[in-house]
């Protein structure tokens, strides 16, 4: 169960409208339009609603679909996954485990060692560079 409980009203306040769309929504930003489909930066990235962190930059990967990827996140209890059928197909949806934030949706045809594509909204996400977060220590 997610520990973060907004009022519809308090997420848009907080959020973009893009971010409020993706989020809170299950939107979808198109492809290659996202800040970090192609970023290279080393960091952790963390959920832009509640600043969870999510995935580690080190198990990003270019899967060549316009949308940050990622082979795995960093544990297992920060994402939790749903059945998606909304496009009259089945998929499976990857949410925030803190704030059932809407990420992307998990595919079963990613890199080893997982096999695992989390293809992820970059209006979902806030990358925080390991420097950074070295520096706040």
């Amino acid at each position: 169960m997610a520990d973060v409980k907004k009022t519809d009203t308090e997420w848009r306040a907080q959020l973009t409208p893009e971010q409020y769309q993706v989020t809170r929504q299950a939107g979808t930003e198109r492809a290659f339009t996202g800040k970090y489909w192609d970023c290279k930066e080393d960091g952790i990235y963390r959920c832009v609603c509640c600043g969870s962190e999510l995935f580690d930059a080190g198990t990003k990967f270019d899967s060549g679909t316009g949308w940050p990827s990622f082979w795995e996140p960093i544990a297992d209890d920060r994402v939790k996954t749903i059945e998606d059928r909304s496009l009259g197909m089945l998929r499976v949806e990857v949410l925030c485990a803190n704030c059932d934030a809407h990420l992307g949706h998990v595919f079963p045809d990613g890199p080893k060692p997982t096999g695992s594509r989390f293809c992820m909204n970059s209006a979902s996400l806030d990358l925080v560079s390991r420097d950074a977060k070295e520096d706040s220590k």
